[in-house]
């Protein structure tokens, strides 16, 4: 119980910390034209956003101008996830075409194409220094890609899921994955080893603690859980938003003081992180599935996306002078 502990009065001094919470200003509603919007990122420095389509193209904006920078085209079908490296300089993107496409930021060229998944691949996240792309798919693989080397075959495959893997978070050490099966699965690649949680609902999201010590798990019984990563025990739970058919993430905000998730009910929830106390409910106009959320990486302003458009929430509209 002394992790448990600590590992409170940790979260308990950040909060005191930070006590701006979000008022849910509507900043900018932005119509991307490319389909359903599937998902939507901040780049590291929250300066652009990315935007994944049904149209099967990768979009790059400057989201408080609402400006079309870039489009990415190249995938035979719909892309569901990529990320900026941490130069910006490249992206990484997936989709239901069953591949994985290095891209270069500024010309718009395909630089590699990845093949081996032998199904939908649900999520692509970079590692620390966007040398190596992880990526999860319906197939139950998580498999390693070398972006430094030309060759085409993942140099490392981890099929311990026993169903479709739906998230994939990186530490500059660790894979956190979250699977259908009900499983997170930490794999620690310093000391190779596995090691998995049962959460007994199918995953859709996790996110890492920016202290390292914390799993933020959300599952298809409306319910977000916070968890101990050492001990795996169970420190407060997210409820009220609704959950229980779509993909849809969560996470955490820049201080790690608030919980984040979309929803099937057309809102963005927000919960205190250690009280567990819903602060905030961000309405999107009409019923909309809000399926992706991105936190800025610096400020208390949020991106989401729902049907075809990404809608950016600032804490007050003074931030916009």
């Amino acid at each position: 119980m002394s992790c448990l502990f600590l590992l409170l009065i940790n979260y308990l001094n950040l909060n005191s910390m930070a006590t701006k919470s979000y008022v849910g200003h509507l900043s900018k509603e932005i119509a991307c034209k490319q389909g359903a919007v599937r998902a939507v990122r901040f780049n590291v420095e929250g300066e652009y956003c990315l935007t994944c389509g049904s149209d099967k193209s990768v979009k790059l904006w400057n989201p408080y101008r609402g400006a079309l920078l870039k489009t990415y085209s190249g995938h035979g079908y719909e892309v569901l996830d990529a990320q900026s490296s941490c130069d910006s300089s490249h992206i990484v993107s997936c989709g239901m075409d069953k591949t994985i496409i290095l891209w270069d930021v500024s010309t718009g060229q395909s630089l590699r194409k990845y093949r081996g998944h032998l199904g939908t691949v649900n999520c692509v996240k970079f590692n620390e220094d966007s040398s190596v792309a992880i990526s999860g798919s319906v197939d139950t693989s998580v498999r390693c890609w070398d972006c430094r080397s030309k060759k085409p075959e993942a140099f490392q495959i981890m099929q311990e899921a026993k169903d479709s893997v739906s998230s994939v978070q990186v530490t500059d050490h660790e894979i956190l994955t979250g699977s259908l099966d009900g499983q997170i699965r930490r794999y620690d690649i310093r000391n190779g080893q596995l090691i998995a949680d049962e959460m007994a609902q199918p995953i859709t999201s996790v996110w890492f603690t920016r202290d390292g010590q914390g799993l933020l798990v959300s599952c298809l019984d409306s319910t977000l859980r916070l968890i101990d990563k050492d001990t795996g025990e169970l420190l407060q739970e997210y409820t009220g938003h609704i959950n229980t058919e779509y993909k849809i993430d969560c996470c955490l905000d820049h201080t790690d003081n608030h919980v984040i998730s979309g929803s099937e009910d057309g809102t963005v929830y927000i919960w205190s992180l250690v009280e567990g106390q819903l602060i905030a409910r961000l309405e999107h106009v009409g019923s909309k599935v809000v399926h992706s959320v991105s936190p800025h990486p610096s400020q208390a302003w949020i991106l989401t996306a729902a049907q075809n458009s990404i809608y950016l929430w600032k804490d007050a509209p003074e931030d916009e002078k």
